[in-house]
């Protein structure tokens, strides 16, 4: 069991630490253009999953949901 606390507490710190650089990216991408190293194509990625989302209608709301239920669920501490 150990092991798996282990596990379930380096993954919610990757989590953490990928919730807080996605807004970094984001403003870095509007700042600087959309070829910024280590980045990607952030903003584009973040409209076509939205995209995605939308088209499927009651469906992609409801996994949207979820999704941004689990994100809540990430301790901010």
């Amino acid at each position: 069991m150990n092991f798996l606390d282990s596990l379930s507490k380096w993954i919610s710190q990757i989590t953490k630490i990928v919730v807080v650089l996605i807004p970094l990216a984001i403003v870095a991408q509007v700042l600087f253009g959309a070829k910024i190293a280590f980045f990607g194509s952030v903003v584009k990625n973040l409209i076509d999953l939205l995209n995605a989302f939308g088209s499927q209608g009651l469906i992609g709301l409801i996994a949207l949901g979820i999704v941004v239920w689990l994100f809540s669920k990430v301790d901010r501490a």
